[in-house]
């Protein structure tokens, strides 16, 4: 693992961080902050996952993040949206390819050999973070925005016990039916829709449910509205009588202002979960 940057912030360090990956088969990079208190010892984890086009910096430097996380003394990892370098096959188009990842193991021709997000996510960044770093792994909880919050959801219900708190800003609710979705799965898994069950988080709602606290936030003046599908992971959690609330916040849209906004309220749902 190379050390990309170390930056001061809130009394912490906003560290930057490279590694070959197995899983991608590529040089992966993430952010990790940590608090002062890991100078003593291992700290809560929170994961954040990244919509398209975003690589690890954006929610690093724009949802403000780092200042509730030192005043609650949890750490927070910022992983990239999918691998990239040269002889990473790419699309042309925003929603496909580098920096859309969508959090699936890939199966497909040209993407199955480096689009292997799911395993990087949930099997290879964690042994690399438990074992470099001072985090308590008994004590994680997850969180994205939009193709992100799609991650952070199906991830955190097809891993019961691992996860104390899911939230989620704005997240893609039912893939298997919206064109946020079907194009990747169609790519990235191929034509047998049996295969992308296991990544809708309306789906896995109705299947399974989530084992803990849940937060959703979604802005009614979302540009994405249509691609999102709020509704259908709503009526889910009504129908399964899932424990969680999902706001509907009047006025945001998709931005990082809308993130920002609400950012506090995610850290210290978390943060009351981490620490129980």
């Amino acid at each position: 693992m190379k050390t990309v940057s170390e930056n001061r912030a809130f009394g912490g360090v906003q560290g930057v961080y490279s590694h070959a990956s197995q899983a991608t088969g590529t040089e992966m990079t993430f952010g990790l902050f940590l608090p002062v208190e890991a100078e003593d010892g291992p700290v809560p984890l929170l994961w954040f996952l990244s919509g398209l086009t975003c690589t690890h910096e954006n929610a690093m430097v724009k949802s403000g993040v780092q200042r509730w996380a030192a005043e609650s003394g949890i750490a927070v990892v910022f992983p990239d949206t999918s691998p990239r370098g040269e002889g990473v096959f790419d699309d042309g188009a925003y929603d496909l390819g580098q920096g859309a990842g969508f959090y699936v193991n890939a199966t497909q021709t040209p993407w199955a050999p480096h689009f292997r997000m799911w395993d990087y996510v949930t099997e290879e960044l964690p042994r690399l973070l438990f074992n470099a770093f001072p985090l308590a792994e008994a004590a994680q909880a997850i969180t994205g925005h939009s193709m992100g919050g799609h991650g952070a959801l199906t991830i955190a219900m097809s891993f019961p016990g691992r996860f104390r708190s899911v939230s989620a800003f704005a997240p893609i609710c039912n893939p298997t039916a919206s064109d946020w979705g079907r194009k990747q799965f169609s790519a990235y898994l191929g034509a047998d829709e049996s295969t992308w069950a296991g990544y809708d988080a309306t789906l896995l709602m109705r299947k399974r449910g989530f084992d803990g606290p849940m937060l959703i936030d979604q802005g009614t003046s979302d540009q994405f509205l249509d691609l999102l599908k709020p509704e259908a992971l709503a009526l889910a959690m009504a129908e399964t009588r899932q424990g969680g609330a999902f706001r509907m916040q009047k006025g945001y849209d998709h931005s990082y202002f809308f993130i920002s906004t609400f950012m506090e309220e995610h850290v210290a749902f978390h943060v009351g979960a981490l620490h129980a």
